[in-house]
C-alpha cells in the first residue's frame, strides 16, 4: 500500500503511546514493543530487496526526550538505539515542547535538547555515538503564547501559536523583543483586550541558527514540526 500510495516510507509514533499506557514499565511487554518496531522495519527493507529498481522504503521512529537528568525504564535510550540501529532509517526526536500552558516557559531550551543527546547517545565507550547521523532533531517552527497572569489566583493558560498568529500579534501590540539568555530563545510580553498578561516563545533565525549549530556539533539531521507554520525566511538559514 505504502508504494500504491507513492509514499517514500512511513513515519511511526507509537512510543510516547506506549509509555503513557504503562507498557514500557512491564520487561516483556517492553521488548515485545522492540521488536514489532525491528519486524516492521525489516518487512519494510524485505520488499526493498525484491525490487531492486525502486529505492528503499524507509522507516522513521519518533522518539521523545527524557523528562528527567536520567534514563526512566520508560524513556527511549542508546540501547533502544542500538537494538533497531538495523531496521530503523532514521529517529525523530522530538526536542519541543519543553513548556505548556500550566508551567509557562521557552519551547526548547537549547541546554535541554543538548542534555537530550547527552542521554540519548551515551558515553563514548557503549559504542551508540556513531549513530548521531540517524537522528533528527526536532526543531519547532511553531510558538507558544502563554497567559502569565490572569489576576489573583490565575492558573495560567494559553497554547500554540503559527506564524499568521505571531505577525498579527506583533502588528497589534508592536512589543519590544526580548532574547532569554538561558533558553537561548525570543519572547516578548502583551497585554490582552482584558489586561491579562501574555508571554510569547517563537523562533527567530538567531534561535534557530544556534539549533542548526547543534545538529551540527553532534553530526545529526533535523526534522522540523511543522512546516508551514514558521515565517517563510526560515528557511534562507536551511
Amino acid at each position: 500500500m505504502i508504494r500504491e500510495m507513492g509514499y517514500d516510507g512511513i513515519v511511526l509514533e507509537s512510543w510516547s503511546r506506549w509509555a503513557a499506557y504503562g507498557i514500557l514499565n512491564d520487561p516483556s511487554m517492553r521488548n515485545s514493543a522492540l521488536k514489532f518496531i525491528k519486524q516492521l522495519g525489516d518487512a519494510m527493507h524485505a520488499v526493498n530487496s525484491e525490487q531492486t529498481n525502486k529505492r528503499s522504503l524507509q522507516l522513521i521512529y519518533v522518539i521523545g526526550p527524557p523528562r528527567s537528568e536520567t534514563l526512566q525504564e520508560y524513556d527511549f535510550g542508546p540501547r533502544d538505539l542500538k537494538n533497531l540501529d538495523d531496521a530503523v532509517d532514521g529517529f525523530s526526536l522530538m526536542t519541543y515542547d519543553f513548556s505548556g500552558p500550566q508551567n509557562p516557559g521557552p519551547n526548547a531550551p537549547l541546554k535541554w535538547i543538548s542534555a537530550t543527546m547527552e542521554l540519548l547517545l551515551g558515553s563514548t565507550s557503549n559504542g551508540v555515538r556513531h549513530l548521531s547521523h540517524k537522528i533528527f532533531l526536532g526543531i519547532n517552527f511553531y510558538g507558544n503564547d502563554f497567559i502569565v497572569s490572569r489576576g489573583e489566583g490565575g492558573d495560567g493558560g494559553g497554547g500554540a501559536i503559527t506564524g499568521s498568529d505571531y505577525l498579527s500579534l506583533l502588528k497589534k501590540h508592536r512589543p519590544v523583543l526580548q532574547w532569554e539568555e538561558r533558553s537561548e530563545e525570543h519572547l516578548f510580553f502583551y497585554p490582552d483586550d482584558n489586561h491579562i498578561n501574555h508571554a510569547v516563545f517563537y523562533p527567530s533565525l538567531l534561535s534557530i541558527s544556534v539549533r542548526l549549530e547543534e545538529a551540527r556539533k553532534w553530526g545529526c539531521g533535523i526534522s522540523i514540526w511543522e512546516i508551514g507554520q514558521g515565517l517563510d525566511y526560515f528557511f534562507d538559514l536551511l
